[in-house]
């Protein structure tokens, strides 16, 4: 049974925007960390951004600040990610993970910090 379900990717030019969506259940959706991990091949998986729903503290990764923005609406039990200003390095395989003890400065990057993972969206970012 999939628990997180992500949408949204696509392939774009540099420069472009995608709007990446993380739905899931009001269960796992209140009061948990959630978050945006991606993985390019051959590389490791890295955490791109994160916030807690019940409190609002997000964190972005220096390679994304200025362009990413995460976000979330209640309503829906729906975390977002909005790309601005992709650059071909973005390509990625990209995951929606969530835990409800991760969202602290030193573990909200470790993947093996969350226990439920999504299937990833593909990010195409051609030059």
């Amino acid at each position: 049974q999939v628990q997180l379900v992500e949408s949204g990717g696509g392939s774009v030019q540099a420069g472009g925007s995608l709007r990446l969506s993380c739905a899931t259940s009001a269960a796992i959706y209140t009061r948990n960390c959630m978050a945006w991990f991606r993985q390019a091949p051959g590389k490791e998986r890295e955490g791109v951004a994160c916030t807690h729903t019940g409190g609002g503290t997000t964190y972005l990764s220096d390679s994304v600040k200025g362009r990413f923005t995460i976000s979330q609406d209640n309503a829906k039990n729906t975390v977002y990610l909005q790309m601005n200003g992709l650059k071909p390095e973005d390509t990625a395989m990209y995951y929606c993970a969530a835990d409800r003890g991760a969202c602290f400065p030193w573990t909200w990057r470790r993947p093996s910090e969350y226990n439920l993972w999504g299937q990833g969206t593909q990010v195409t970012v051609s030059s």
